[in-house]
């Protein structure tokens, strides 16, 4: 039995107007990652990295093709819809953990919560569970500057998760830290993927951050060049004994 898709591209084609030219970023590309799959983007600046990541979390539309996500057509939908859809639905992980200095940890975690209908009292619950999930519940009144460059880029981890989005999206998650937080960061991210089931895709340079996934996607010049299985998703066994 095959694993299900959660992502789905078909025939994706973006292209960017730069000094007066058409730049074809991605072009007819096919991609499928399985669901609860960890996935990471590799290949030269400009192969397409971070566009792809981008469309897959509704940040940005194709130009050609379908973009379909757990049963959504991205490319099929206005923009309130698309912004509703992505609050609901993914997770982002930045590269520079894009936390607000004057907030607490805390704090930090609830924003995509106010998009919500829950309560003071729920959004302080759901981002305390959140912080304890990656470890910091102890450090949920420490604003970013009182925080470890790891640290900060967890509580950013634990903003991603405070929703329970199907998708988490990292753009270079490791590239600001240090070997041992990036390692931390990692070993989270994994964990989030084996034990919470979290579809993961991450953008990354880094080798070791890449040997982390269950699978590599290599892009060069806007296309698919070539997937390296690591550790591939086992479907579920249908029969019983």
């Amino acid at each position: 039995m095959s694993v299900e898709a959660i992502i789905r591209l078909v025939g994706v084609e973006r292209t960017y107007r730069k000094g007066g030219e058409s730049v074809r970023v991605l072009d007819d590309l096919d991609l499928e990652v399985p669901r609860g799959g960890y996935v990471a983007l590799m290949g030269p600046s400009g192969s397409g990295k971070t566009t792809l990541l981008n469309l897959i979390g509704g940040l940005d539309k194709a130009d050609g093709g379908q973009v379909i996500v757990d049963g959504e057509d991205l490319t099929r939908l206005g923009q309130g819809a698309l912004a509703r859809w992505r609050a609901a639905s993914v997770g982002f992980v930045f590269q520079g953990f894009n936390l607000m200095p004057v907030l607490t940890a805390q704090q930090n975690v609830e924003l995509p919560l106010l998009l919500t209908n829950l309560s003071r009292r729920e959004r302080r619950e759901h981002a305390r569970h959140a912080l304890a999930l990656v470890g910091l519940d102890d450090r949920r009144s420490h604003r970013p500057k009182q925080l470890s460059g790891g640290q900060e880029q967890r509580v950013a981890i634990a903003r991603a998760l405070v929703t329970d989005p199907i998708l988490i999206l990292a753009d270079e998650p490791t590239g600001d830290l240090d070997r041992d937080s990036a390692g931390a960061v990692l070993e989270l991210l994994d964990k989030l993927n084996r034990e919470s089931d979290k579809t993961i895709v991450m953008v990354t340079h880094d080798p070791r951050a890449a040997d982390s996934a269950r699978s590599i996607v290599h892009l060069d010049k806007g296309r698919l060049e070539r997937i390296e299985d690591r550790r591939p998703l086992e479907p579920a066994d249908s029969t019983t004994t």
